[in-house]
């Protein structure tokens, strides 16, 4: 997931920053991305969980109403 040899897909998530602005390498395990259309990635780090609020708002907001 990390270094010189990542796979483009985790090149590419992690260069988006999760809500408190932070951007990079996957720090740990559990770490989870939301992508959603229009080519938009929300990054969340392992310390959230993946019932949090922040996590279930992030993907309602992308259902269809």
């Amino acid at each position: 997931m990390n270094g010189a040899d990542r796979n483009p897909l985790y090149a590419e998530l992690t260069e988006h920053a999760d809500a408190k602005g932070n951007a990079g390498d996957v720090a740990w395990n559990f770490e989870k991305f939301l992508v959603s259309r229009p080519a938009r990635c929300s990054p969340f780090r392992s310390k959230v969980a993946p019932d949090a609020e922040q996590v279930v708002e992030a993907i309602e907001a992308q259902l269809p109403r």
